[in-house]
């Protein structure tokens, strides 16, 4: 029951604290005996409620109890189901709030993640340009066995500055526990162990270097020498400016050793190919010297016959001198093949420079110029028109020249700078038109030179035809 408010403990409560004035003293002690009096009254009403209550509850039946126990089970239920309900609406409000949150999150993570691939791609970007940067050598030595010594000789610079503890610095004025000795020994052992990490990170870069990364491999020296000094900074042990130097000399003769070592290696496989050349050539001219001395045999031995034949006669038939000047004119041919045999024996230069093409695995516009002494010339165009490549080569024009590698060579420089291969000199792959070609083979050698304008390429149209009826 709710009291009048005039009849609240904290009213009574506040007179009576002001029990020094008589007045608020009595008013305090009549409103409590009131409020006495009136939860008396709501104590009795209570009871009387509970007594009717009770005898509601024996005036009913069990079927009417059940009814009400139903109820009242049905309005705990009920208030259950809005609680749950309540619940639920304020679960489902948080879920959807969360979600909201962890899209954005997610929207905002997407976004940043695209930046860094953005990032990372043109990162990826710079590390090639710089990977493919163009090395410039320092050193120029004629030979490999030059880069080695003078390798060498800086291996031993650096051992000498190790042993002499100049390789790196370090404040030797510590002490520990009171102890210099003890503390010039940190000092030492910090030293070593930097000195250590450096020269295992020098070495592992200098094993793996190429031209397509050495700026990156310097970088990585320098940033693993700054490192280590950071490291080292409260002793101040660093690696010394000589001694980084020397590293550095050394990742280029490492470098350069390598690129003389191929171009050794390929002078070599080409000294070697050149051999097999020669070797093949003097194979053909004994070849075709035997046989043409074995034809030429034959046909003396007819003419003899022949000869005897006229001698014995005194009047030869008609017969007897056509066969007679048919066989003084085949040995006549003979003379000339062996004599052209001798030439070809005796001038090694002699031989055919070639433009062939193959445009079903190069593309229009790519010619090969080469050189071969062969007496087939179409035998070594045969060769390269192996497996290695998916279709044969064309032949634009086959050059006889007493001095083949000069024209070849004259070739060669005027269209230098149009190679496809600009590191090796030895690929003789142009990127240049027939005109062109033509042009330098009348100024260097001879205005009459016939060339074949179109190539047949007979297996890269009929492929192409093929794949288009597909």
């Amino acid at each position: 029951m709710k009291h009048k408010w005039y009849l609240s403990t904290w009213l009574i409560c506040l007179l009576f604290a002001f029990w020094f004035f008589i007045i608020p003293a009595v008013i305090g002690l009549i409103l409590l005996i009131m409020k006495y009096k009136e939860d008396k009254k709501d104590k009795l009403s209570f009871e009387e409620l509970e007594m009717n209550y009770r005898a509601a509850q024996n005036l009913m039946t069990p079927e009417m109890r059940t009814a009400h126990n139903l109820e009242q089970k049905i309005q705990e239920l009920t208030a259950q189901e809005t609680t749950l309900q309540n619940n639920l609406t304020n679960l489902n409000a948080e879920i959807q709030q969360t979600t909201q949150h962890k899209e954005k999150t997610i929207t905002s993570l997407d976004s940043q993640i695209q930046k860094k691939k953005q990032n990372l791609i043109q990162l990826d970007d710079e590390i090639l340009m710089q990977d493919f940067g163009l090395y410039r050598p320092v050193y120029n030595f004629m030979a490999a066995d030059n880069y080695k010594s003078r390798l060498n000789d800086i291996r031993q610079q650096q051992k000498n500055m190790i042993k002499t503890k100049t390789a790196v610095s370090g404040n030797t004025g510590w002490t520990v526990n009171g102890s210099a000795a003890q503390g010039r020994k940190m000092v030492q052992d910090m030293q070593k162990l930097l000195l250590r990490a450096f020269n295992s990170e020098c070495d592992t870069l200098v094993s793996n270097i190429k031209y397509n990364n050495f700026d990156s491999y310097l970088t990585r020296m320098e940033k693993s020498k700054d490192a280590i000094s950071k490291l080292g900074k409260i002793m101040g042990v660093a690696i010394t400016p000589s001694y980084f130097q020397l590293k550095v000399q050394e990742m280029h003769l490492a470098l350069e050793y390598q690129i003389k070592k191929q171009e050794e290696k390929e002078a070599a496989k080409e000294a070697r190919a050149e051999m097999r050349e020669a070797a093949k050539l003097q194979k053909e001219l004994a070849a075709e010297r035997k046989k043409t001395e074995k034809e030429q045999t034959h046909y003396k031995n007819a003419l003899t016959t022949v000869l005897k034949q006229i001698e014995a006669s005194g009047s030869p038939s008609t017969e007897l001198l056509e066969k007679k000047a048919e066989l003084e004119g085949r040995l006549n041919i003979i003379d000339a093949s062996l004599k052209d045999l001798d030439y070809r024996e005796a001038n090694q230069r002699a031989g055919y420079v070639y433009v062939i093409s193959n445009i079903g695995s190069f593309g229009p516009n790519i010619y090969k110029i080469g050189m071969t002494r062969r007496l087939d010339p179409q035998e070594r165009v045969d060769e390269l028109g192996d497996a290695s490549v998916p279709f044969n080569f064309d032949v634009h024009a086959m050059i006889f020249s007493d001095d083949a590698p000069a024209l070849e060579a004259a070739l060669h420089r005027a269209f230098d700078n149009r190679k496809l291969n600009m590191i090796n000199k030895r690929r003789e792959f142009f990127n240049v038109t027939l005109d062109e070609i033509k042009e330098e083979v009348r100024k260097n050698f001879d205005k009459t030179v016939e060339f074949i304008e179109v190539p047949e390429a007979t297996q890269y149209r009929e492929s192409q035809k093929m794949k288009e009826e597909l």
